[in-house]
């Protein structure tokens, strides 16, 4: 008898990118596109709101990612969400999964 629970037919695909694929547990992030100027490259930033020890008031952090957009669907101001993968150049090592929300025109 086998413990691991079996998929039902016509049931809906896992949510998770790497579940779909088969492959281990990827990190899964989201952020705001800020430049889609290369090619098959956007520039996407994500933004934390952060606590100063010292001063208890919250400060604005972020940090950029550069991901792989091979049809080059993304656009700046669009909301993205990519995963990780293996590295593409010396700093490109994201992969874009779908664009969650366009920007506003």
């Amino acid at each position: 008898m086998s413990t691991t629970p079996q998929s039902t037919p016509g049931a809906a695909p896992a949510a998770d990118p790497a579940a779909v694929l088969g492959r281990k547990q990827m990190k899964a992030l989201e952020g705001v596109v800020i430049s889609a100027k290369m090619q098959k490259t956007i520039s996407v930033e994500m933004e934390r709101m952060e606590l100063h020890p010292k001063y208890k008031k919250y400060v604005r952090r972020s940090v950029r990612f550069k991901v792989h957009d091979e049809k080059g669907e993304a656009k700046d101001g669009d909301v993205v969400r990519f995963v990780q993968t293996r590295p593409i150049s010396r700093t490109k090592h994201w992969r874009l999964v779908e664009v969650v929300s366009r920007a506003r025109q």
